[in-house]
């Protein structure tokens, strides 16, 4: 089963900043960055840019080089990502919001790193590191003296842009790189479906490291709008609500745990920041769509809320699903629709063939928005990038290890991890299913379900359970639960916590929820 994206054309030199560039022409005095009170123009932006990337240039990391940078949210990260992608560099991010020790094991796993941006915030964080560590503050007054022109360093679309670190299945996290002409056709892709235009202003709310928010971060440069920060490390719903009142905000990308948060600080407060958006772009998780149904319904509520799918390994994005058209009695699980510009979806059996219409199999990617690669030494889980004859034709795909359909409409539905599912009492089980049957049982407002092994060897499940109000009785879950799933599906144990953990992306933290059981 094959689902085809449109087939746009695109540049000759797809690059994002060349897109930057062309609207700090054609508008030099339009705000391109907002943060705590300080704003900087689109020309001004890319002058800093330019001289910075003039700095890199003449210290020998240029085209190739991957250049770090561990900085808070601030209009210098901006300059800093800019001007190492003018510079022909690959940028890296070191998210300040992580343990030193998490921080550590990062700066070890990206070969050849030339330098690192930091602050006097953050220089401590990447001491360990063994290249050198450079302050843009520190060196205004060396850059002041570099040419305000563009550097006329050749850049293409095979080049990597910029390179994320994703969880590895040995624990050990990968580095995967993604290419410009990918990142162009993402973002030129929600420009153009969804129309953003110079008035499309967005905030970022999600970790810097977090893969979507390369996306989010360039995206208004991209169409022309305005890119506001947050000044805090962490996300802050009560700090991001206040700029979502204050400003003319139009777009927001976050992680459905985030977007649920949002969401619940609005409702509780009877706010109308949210519904009017023009869009919220979110994903990355299981999807729980009784928890936004009744914000959603509001009157007055113009906002799309546009659930997509993608992995950071093929440019973060690479199916979108408008969730108006969202009917609980037609499914089961929210589609995350169909694909970008230039990408194909394939589901595909464990022999590499195409599944039919309807039936499970892995969702596999490839087109435009397929990586460069992971950097480092090759490891197992290289083999997922890919080649296989497709109807007839030599494809370079990525193998998600997501187990989707595609479903009557012709939309994608995903069904969780291939490698997630659990053998309980024999039969194999998808800890998702569980959390969707728990997600629409009256009082609970959100669950999260593990499997872990008992002192015998036996597995059994875990299910971690928000209420709405009180305490939920086990037995009264256990009894509902069972008019709903097959007993070998029901958990052998229920715990009540007042919140489920988010690690920095904005996910679940299944780590910390183990580790809380244990305690």
């Amino acid at each position: 089963m094959i689902l085809r994206g449109e087939r746009v054309a695109l540049p000759s030199v797809p690059v994002v900043h060349k897109q930057f560039e062309a609207h700090a022409e054609a508008a030099p005095d339009a705000v391109a960055v907002a943060c705590a009170g300080q704003h900087m123009t689109y020309a001004q932006l890319n002058v800093r840019a330019n001289r910075f990337a003039h700095y890199l240039i003449a210290r020998g990391s240029g085209r190739g080089a991957k250049v770090g940078v561990c900085l808070d949210y601030s209009i210098d990260m901006v300059v800093a990502i800019l001007g190492t992608l003018k510079a022909g560099a690959a940028y890296v991010p070191f998210d300040p919001s992580y343990p030193a020790a998490r921080l550590r094991l990062l700066l070890g796993q990206v070969p050849d790193l030339a330098v690192i941006v930091a602050s006097p915030a953050t220089a401590g964080l990447v001491e360990s590191a063994a290249v050198e560590v450079i302050d843009l503050g520190q060196l205004s007054g060396r850059l002041a003296g570099l040419p305000v022109t563009g550097p006329d360093t050749p850049v293409t679309g095979d080049d990597v842009c910029y390179a994320v670190f994703t969880s590895g299945s040995t624990g050990t996290p990968k580095v995967t790189a993604v290419r410009h002409e990918g990142w162009y056709n993402l973002l030129n892709w929600l420009t153009l479906e969804y129309g953003l235009h110079a008035g499309s202003h967005n905030l970022v709310v999600s970790a810097f490291g977090f893969d979507l928010s390369q996306r989010s971060l360039l995206m208004p440069l991209f169409c022309g709008a305005t890119q506001y920060l947050m000044a805090s490390r962490n996300f802050d719903a009560a700090m991001a609500y206040r700029i979502l009142t204050r400003h003319e905000i139009r777009v927001v990308n976050c992680a459905s745990s985030t977007l649920y948060l949002l969401v619940e600080w609005e409702t509780a407060r009877g706010g109308d920041a949210l519904t009017r958006l023009d869009y919220l772009l979110f994903g990355g998780e299981p999807l729980h769509v009784e928890r936004l149904a009744d914000w959603a319904r509001r009157d007055g509520n113009t906002c799309t809320l546009l659930h997509q799918y993608g992995v950071a390994e093929c440019t973060d994005v690479a199916t979108s699903y408008d969730l108006a058209d969202y009917r609980p009695g037609e499914h089961d699980i929210a589609p995350v629709g169909r694909p970008a510009y230039n990408t194909d979806i394939h589901i595909l059996d464990e022999r590499m063939r195409g599944v039919g219409a309807g039936e499970y199999g892995e969702i596999c990617i490839s087109g435009t928005g397929v990586g460069a690669g992971y950097l480092g030494p090759r490891g197992p889980e290289s083999e997922r990038f890919t080649t296989a004859v497709l109807d007839g034709v030599s494809r370079r795909l990525y193998r998600t290890g997501d187990r989707g359909k595609v479903n009557e409409a012709g939309g994608l539905v995903v069904a969780g991890r291939m490698d997630a599912q659990v053998k309980v009492r024999g039969m194999r089980i998808d800890p998702a299913d569980i959390e969707r049957a728990l997600g629409r049982l009256p009082g609970v407002r959100q669950a999260a379900v593990l499997a872990r092994r008992t002192d015998s060897g036996e597995t059994e499940l875990i299910a971690f359970i928000v209420p709405t109000g009180d305490e939920l009785a086990e037995n009264d879950m256990r009894t509902r639960l069972l008019e709903r799933l097959p007993r070998n599906m029901v958990p052998a144990r229920f715990v009540s916590i007042p919140r489920i953990p988010l690690s920095p992306h904005g996910k679940v933290d299944r780590a910390a929820l183990a580790d809380e059981f244990k305690e």
